[in-house]
């Protein structure tokens, strides 16, 4: 089996992948700190719990845009399950699309990579709620050709609650009405409804500008563990695929094999 690793500023999502199917996956909060020992404690202590034996895992694959994490997430793979792993960005690595254009996080590319699959022939817009929001353009060909990047949920409200003496963090659920009566729904409205006019507003914009003469045919794809918390008030959201970029990660391991 496979075990893939996606490390992002804000947590690492472990996965494991039997064939085509993801039969395990979980989330730690990322530490550029912790040591291949720590993960693999953790770890091997949630796949008892979900019935997988470690011994079981034959290669592993990792994305991440946290470069000071890597060191001992290849120590991890090497010690403990006795591979060594492929890295997006090694460059003997075969992604199967075209990247064009500089800077594209190798979570940005696993989402391309698995946007295609999932609507081949077809323009797409990842929409990824991360630590930032990511609109990553797939062109009808199965390439990523740009996108745009937003302050996140949470940091928005982190720093709103930093600069605002009055302010603090509120639970992010929907409020009684748009109109806030008080400031937890006030924050909250303008936090859940104002994220979804974003994005309805930068794919629609996005889409005229990917395909201008048939905007109404590009798929919008939401994942990202912040993604359920938004979606539901969006209009222009296609499907909603938790797992995109384990996906990706999935296929471009298979590429390479």
């Amino acid at each position: 089996m496979l075990l893939a690793i996606n490390c992002n500023n804000t947590n690492i999502k472990f996965g494991v992948v039997d064939g085509d199917r993801i039969v395990g996956e979980c989330r730690q909060h990322t530490s550029a700190m912790r040591t291949a020992d720590e993960h693999a404690v953790w770890l091997f202590q949630l796949m008892a719990m979900e019935g997988i034996d470690p011994k079981s895992i034959t290669d592993a694959i990792v994305a991440s845009v946290v470069p000071n994490a890597n060191f001992n997430l290849r120590r991890l793979c090497s010690r403990y399950f006795d591979c060594e792993p492929m890295f997006l960005g090694d460059p003997n690595v075969v992604y199967g699309i075209q990247v064009k254009g500089q800077g594209a996080g190798a979570d940005r590319i696993c989402n391309t990579v698995g946007a295609s699959l999932l609507f081949p022939r077809t323009p797409v817009l990842v929409v990824d709620f991360g630590t930032s929001t990511n609109f990553d353009v797939v062109s009808a060909h199965g390439d990523f050709v740009g996108g745009a990047l937003a302050p996140g949920i949470e940091i928005s409200l982190d720093a709103l609650a930093a600069r605002a003496a009055q302010l603090r963090k509120v639970e992010l659920v929907e409020p009684r009405s748009p109109i806030g009566k008080n400031t937890v729904e006030a924050l909250q409205s303008g936090i859940l409804y104002g994220f979804a006019a974003q994005v309805d507003g930068m794919v629609r914009r996005l889409s005229a500008e990917l395909a201008p003469d048939a905007p109404g045919d590009v798929a919008v794809i939401a994942t990202g563990g912040l993604a359920p918390l938004v979606i539901e008030h969006c209009e222009t959201v296609t499907r909603y695929e938790p797992d995109l970029t384990l996906l990706g990660l999935r296929l471009v391991f298979d590429r390479n094999h």
